[in-house]
């Protein structure tokens, strides 16, 4: 009797559970059967949900009780607090398993390259949302000294990080922030938000849902200047095809016809500004320069020439997320991912990189949103198991499920599992219950291991 297709998964992100539940709806579950293990360098499951999405998105977290669903499942081990490549080497996943799947993501900041970015004071969006989700491998402290604050980038992160600076502690003591994070904001002095496009309003990239409930918070008083709401052919031509484009240029306009109001803080959003360099005075940010840019015809826009300076102490570039390189696999530095064919992982001669797949951000960039890459996951696992079904597998050397669980004891690895996980969620409601709040996120990373069992 045929044994079942051992899988890992590297990467218990969305993007990793979403493969795994592809593998678990495959007639192949059936017949002969998969067993997937996932693998996660965190103590914790479920990737950017965690340590990606802004605390007062409940909504979007609740995407978590799908994924629980996947995890729950007996064909389903989850091994947690496991680096690759320091714990578990491809050559090792490769003797385990008949199939290794890449799904990590991606968590740094791509690079925005005008003068004066490396200046105190600059910083990434990624590294911010790291500290105030209350990622383990980050800082504990973050300086909010800043009264004015600019934000580059017009796409949900930007929003994120803004809201969060323009908010107060308050407002997100209910969320599961760690107390760092709320003494931290406590102590922010940010009144002023300024968030910079290149852009048009038809070319942000918004989530309509997002955009709108900037304007929800009691505190933030949302602001866009009439002479901004500006369209060609190329951007009429976009709202009418897409309707998620005509929501958010609907939304900026209104705001930009209203009375502004009187709540304290207040989030300019700025469009047809491309940020040219960041002032400095003694190594600080004292500044942001900007060019006035106008549409082309397109839906694209060119520099005028005309130039502002802003006062603002502090920079945010939210620009994009980057991957991490993975030692053994091929690696596009300008796209920030795995060279693939459909999931394949493609080596340098163009040949498949056998038994090695890619899903998520790691496979095509970091683009779309969660729900995405569901169908990322779907055409990864299609190949896999169409190589399966081809004979083009070499097939585990040691596919017994107990093998890799005495090598992680054997290198001495404290790995968590699902059954940790649970203890770590139910530790983290206690906390929160012990305030009147949902739960409260545990940061440090031993703190995490010992509540979990490992």
């Amino acid at each position: 009797m045929a044994r079942p297709i051992r899988v890992a998964i590297v990467g218990a992100g969305p993007a990793g559970i979403y493969a795994a539940d592809a593998l678990l709806k495959s007639d192949s579950a059936a017949d002969p059967g998969v067993s997937i293990d996932l693998f996660e360098r965190m103590p914790a499951p479920f990737g950017l949900i965690r340590y990606g999405v802004a605390p007062d998105h409940p909504r979007i977290k609740g995407i978590v009780t799908a994924l629980h669903q996947v995890l729950d499942k007996p064909a389903v081990r989850l091994f947690g607090n496991v680096d690759y490549p320091g714990d578990l080497a491809l050559d090792d996943l490769h003797r385990f398993y008949d199939a290794v799947v890449f799904s990590t993501g991606a968590m740094a900041d791509r690079a925005l390259d005008i003068p004066g970015i490396g200046l105190e004071g600059s910083y990434g969006a990624a590294d911010f949302v790291s500290w105030y989700d209350g990622h383990p491998d980050v800082p504990r402290d973050w300086p909010l000294t800043a009264a004015k604050v600019a934000v580059l980038g017009v796409g949900n992160v930007a929003l994120d990080v803004a809201r969060i600076l323009a908010k107060t502690a308050e407002e997100l003591l209910p969320t599961d922030i760690p107390p760092n994070v709320h003494a931290g904001l406590a102590r922010n002095q940010a009144v002023e938000v300024h968030v910079f496009g290149r852009r048009g309003p038809a070319q942000a990239k918004f989530s309509p849902m997002e955009l709108r409930e900037l304007d929800h918070s009691p505190n933030i008083e949302v602001i866009v200047d009439p002479e901004d709401i500006d369209y060609d052919e190329g951007s009429i031509a976009e709202r009418r095809a897409v309707k998620h484009v005509d929501l958010v240029a609907a939304t900026l306009e209104r705001w930009a016809i209203r009375d502004p109001g009187d709540r304290p803080h207040r989030l300019y959003l700025h469009f047809f500004e491309s940020p040219t360099e960041v002032l400095g005075a003694d190594g600080k940010v004292a500044g942001l320069r900007t060019e006035r840019t106008e549409l082309d015809g397109t839906g694209n826009v060119r520099g005028t020439g005309a130039f502002t300076d802003w006062d603002v102490q502090a920079v945010y570039r939210a620009v994009g997320y980057y991957s991490d390189e993975l030692p053994k696999l091929p690696f596009d530095p300008v796209a920030g991912t795995v060279p693939n064919q459909a999931g394949r992982v493609l080596a340098a001669d163009g040949s498949h990189q056998e038994a090695t797949y890619v899903t998520g951000w790691i496979k095509r960039g970091p683009i779309g949103l969660i729900g995405h890459t569901k169908g990322d996951a779907n055409e990864t696992v299609a190949c896999l198991l169409d190589d399966h079904a081809s004979g083009r597998l070499p097939g585990a050397v040691e596919p017994e499920p107990e093998a890799i669980v005495a090598h992680l004891r054997e290198q001495g690895v404290r790995f968590t599992t699902w059954e940790g996980w649970q203890l770590l969620d139910a530790h983290e409601r206690a906390l929160g219950a012990a305030e009147d709040r949902e739960r409260i996120k545990v940061v440090e990373r031993e703190d995490m291991l010992r509540a979990s069992g490992a």
